[in-house]
């Protein structure tokens, strides 16, 4: 009974110290989980290589490690990776998150990069919480890595190479190739042809070259003739054009003056066409009147003498015959 009893004991004293060994064992990990952060990722991308425990890196410098990969099922194009890192990683905003190839064993790793200095951390704000944060942990934005960026493309490039070689499988089908075959026949005639008219055509050249030389000069003898038009129209047609302005100024003064003339007379020779004009006529008519009289008393005394002025004239001498007959009663 006693053997009995002291296996029990020890039993009851080992289980006892099991269980503070895997109490100290989770208030370690608690413990260590403290100075961790955690983040989700959100791949649009095969994860291939990505594993639980692959390791976070940052700037090529590990800091954590993948603790879990599953899809995000909401939305199941996108896979979501749970990783942990150190506190003291600055994990700030502009920091985003690519996969990336370990050598050649087919091994990934998170890759972190691109923090900003100065920025804030990323967290999850208190506003719009649950679609910044649908799992309640911040969230790092993805970049396309090299290797991701390549595999995403492929289809694109196949289907683009796979076109380009339909189109020439197009391009050189049969009737294709026989034109393709005239046409570097044509070719070889025109070039055996431009041979042997090569002394015409270095003869058409040479001649468009004097032409083009010709040409040169008689531009060049323009240019002087019409430096030579302006000094002329500089020289002699320009002062000339200044005497005729002078000209015509002066013309222009004397019109002025005469103007001026003119209106300053205009008064004495209204007075003179209104009084003086008929007091000369009245004149004039007077005079030939006393000229007509002395006319008429000249040629009195030229024909009875002086003493007609001064005498009665004679009567004439009696003629029975002219004298007026006597009417009968």
């Amino acid at each position: 009974m006693e053997t009995r009893s002291n296996h029990v004991l020890v039993g009851a004293v080992v289980l006892i110290l099991l269980a503070v060994l895997a109490l100290f064992t989770v208030w370690l990990a608690r413990l260590n989980g403290g100075s961790e952060k955690q983040y989700d990722i959100f791949f649009k991308e095969a994860v291939d290589g990505v594993n639980k425990g692959s390791p976070v890196a940052f700037s090529g410098v590990p800091v954590g490690q993948v603790k879990e990969i599953a899809l995000f099922k909401p939305d199941p194009q996108f896979v979501r990776v749970r990783i942990t890192v150190n506190s003291d990683v600055p994990v700030l905003e502009g920091t985003t998150a690519t996969i990336q190839g370990i050598g050649f064993t087919g091994v990934s790793q998170i890759q972190l990069d691109g923090a900003v200095k100065g920025a804030p951390p990323i967290t999850c704000p208190e506003k719009d919480r649950a679609s910044v944060c649908p799992l309640g942990v911040p969230v790092i934005p993805t970049k396309q890595g090299g290797l991701g960026a390549l595999l995403s493309s492929a289809p694109k490039l196949l289907e683009r190479l796979t076109t380009l070689t339909e189109r020439l499988t197009e391009l050189l089908s049969d009737k294709n190739q026989a034109s393709i075959a005239g046409i570097l026949e044509n070719t070889n005639r025109l070039t055996d042809a431009l041979a042997d008219r090569g002394p015409e055509i270095a003869a058409t050249l040479a001649e468009t070259r004097i032409a083009i030389q010709k040409a040169g000069n008689a531009a060049q003898q323009i240019g002087e003739l019409a430096g030579t038009t302006n000094r002329v129209l500089d020289q002699d047609v320009q002062p000339a054009m200044d005497n005729l302005n002078q000209a015509i100024n002066s013309a222009k003064h004397s019109m002025d003056t005469l103007d001026s003339a003119i209106g300053d007379a205009r008064p004495g020779l209204k007075t003179f066409s209104n009084q003086t004009v008929p007091e000369v006529n009245q004149l004039v008519h007077d005079l030939r009147n006393m000229t007509e009289a002395l006319s008429s008393v000249a040629q009195k005394v030229d024909r009875q003498g002086a003493g007609s002025i001064i005498g009665a004239p004679a009567l004439p001498d009696y003629d029975p015959k002219k004298s007026p007959k006597q009417p009968k009663e």
